[in-house]
């Protein structure tokens, strides 16, 4: 009997992200595909919009980028994209916040420099007035 349950919870277990997302879920889930579409994209405005005043992405390394280190790199063309792309997502509400855990590829050039890389992320958002913000994020790099 023991091996049955057993057998049946490790069946389980993993459908626990098959199962659908909640409507909530899901806007959380489109709200991080169009902040990707506005990193993407360059789009200053939108990232203004998306980001709090207050954000800050802590990086592999430990450095901490802010709202508007994120911005200037964008406006400036120090950093361009070609690809900006979440996937794997995964969004947990909590009121008027969620945690999204997830990857992210990124394509581009830095400084002139390509670079391709996977990270694993965490973003934390708020939701003011209506809409969702990024307010943290943290970055894992994932070795390809």
């Amino acid at each position: 009997m023991k091996t049955a349950t057993l057998i049946v919870l490790l069946a389980v277990a993993p459908c626990e992200f098959c199962l659908a997302q909640t409507p909530l879920q899901q806007e959380v889930l489109q709200f991080e595909r169009d902040a990707c579409k506005a990193f993407l994209e360059a789009d200053v405005v939108a990232l203004e919009r998306v980001l709090t005043s207050d954000f800050t992405l802590t990086l592999s390394n430990g450095e901490v980028s802010t709202r508007a280190d994120e911005i200037n790199e964008l406006r400036s063309g120090k950093v361009r994209y070609d690809v900006f792309e979440n996937y794997d997502m995964l969004a947990r509400i909590y009121g008027d916040t969620a945690v999204v855990l997830g990857k992210t590829r990124v394509k581009g050039t830095a400084e002139g420099k390509p670079f391709d890389r996977i990270v694993q992320f965490t973003d934390t958002l708020i939701k003011r007035d209506g809409r969702w913000q990024l307010a943290a994020g943290h970055v894992s790099r994932i070795e390809k």
